[in-house]
């Protein structure tokens, strides 16, 4: 049986983790080079004739996403080993 103490604690700490995300995605939207991301050449965007079915497929904009954060991880891990 579970408590719902540590089920408040778990639901606290969630809301407080999507906050900080929330806040992530705000202060990042301000930063003009991730406007561009999904519109990189290399990035496929598929659009029907009569315009109500459209398909992204960002291929450009993952891989220099994942390029990012295997560095930016990378460093911090080393950082940590220390």
């Amino acid at each position: 049986m579970f408590s719902l103490e540590g089920l408040g604690r778990w639901l606290i700490l969630l809301g407080m983790a999507i906050a900080m995300l929330g806040v992530l995605f705000w202060l990042l939207s301000r930063v003009p080079f991730f406007h561009q991301l999904g519109s990189l050449p290399g990035d496929i965007h598929f659009r029907s004739a009569d315009g109500r079915f459209s398909c992204w497929i960002p291929i450009a904009s993952s891989i220099l996403l994942s390029i990012i954060l295997t560095v930016l991880l990378n460093i911090v891990i080393r950082l940590l080993n220390r």
